[in-house]
């Protein structure tokens, strides 16, 4: 995958992409969710940690709940850990549940090279997640690719070290024109924002940070070389915005110019038979 992918469709408006949608539970709401989808064909959420938290984690219901990932939930020992897996892997589930219309246990999550996750069996949908502190955060699009990224807002990333291993040129020359009370802030939107691409490429941490950056904020956004001309175009949106005066969220997402699959029921998507196993299987 090369750094700056290109050639896609260009998007007609970042209004495609709005501040994520709060959601309080399994319960949703959920009908501002698959209005956004069904109209954009891309919705982000986000939800409190202690709202998908399984009241008990010794529950046998987990086994058909996570899928494929009990048994990496069952090895784990400590209980914060085991919480927070268990929170954001149901908040996947049932995010991709509607998104096919589909009951959440149905929905199987795999993982790429890097921890990447997918839909397994859909891949006309594309899905990212980010936890920090109390947030959980996920993005889907039937759309092509998406990252999300979050982190809080006052996490102290100002130093000179990792200015150089995080920012181009171009960035570092930015900051240094930002105030200095915004300027660890702004260091943090730029470090969300890096995430969030490199989730949506595929990439992870595979491209050093330093290779790509983005321009100041409140200007539209696009990905630009070490020396601050663009590396990409109209065909991506990319943002950021500020989740309950202390958490920094950003998204990336790409039109890889594939058209928009507007039926995405689990029950036209998927091959007959995957779909009949997975039913089974959650049913065992």
């Amino acid at each position: 995958m090369p750094l700056f992918p290109g050639g896609g469709t260009t998007l007609d408006s970042v209004s495609v992409m709005d501040r994520p949608i709060r959601l309080t539970g399994p319960e949703g709401p959920w009908h501002r969710f698959v209005k956004a989808f069904r109209e954009h064909g891309v919705a982000m959420v986000h939800a409190r940690l202690a709202d998908w938290v399984p009241e008990d984690l010794d529950d046998p219901g987990l086994v058909v709940a996570l899928g494929r990932d009990y048994a990496r939930f069952r090895d784990m020992r400590h209980r914060p850990v085991r919480e927070r897996f268990a929170a954001s892997r149901s908040l996947l589930h049932w995010v991709a549940g509607q998104a096919m219309d589909a009951p959440p246990e149905t929905v199987e999550i795999a993982y790429k090279p890097g921890g990447r996750p997918y839909l397994r069996g859909c891949d006309q949908i594309d899905i990212s997640l980010s936890h920090t502190d109390e947030l959980l955060l996920v993005g889907i699009t039937r759309r092509g690719w998406i990252g999300v990224d979050a982190e809080l807002s006052d996490r102290p990333m100002l130093s000179p070290g990792i200015e150089r291993q995080v920012c181009t040129a171009y960035e570092r020359t930015m900051l240094a024109d930002v105030d200095e009370d915004d300027r660890n802030h702004e260091m943090v939107r730029l470090w969300t924002l890096k995430e969030a691409y490199s989730k949506a490429i595929g990439q992870g941490l595979r491209f050093r940070f330093n290779e790509f950056g983005f321009g100041p904020a409140g200007r539209p956004l696009q990905v630009l070389r070490p020396d601050g001309s663009p590396g990409t175009g109209d065909e991506w949106v990319l943002d950021s915005c500020t989740i309950d005066g202390k958490y920094t969220v950003s998204w990336a997402l790409y039109d890889a110019g594939f058209g928009d699959t507007e039926d995405t029921r689990a029950s036209t998507m998927l091959d007959p038979g995957l779909l009949e196993a997975l039913m089974d299987g959650a049913g065992a």
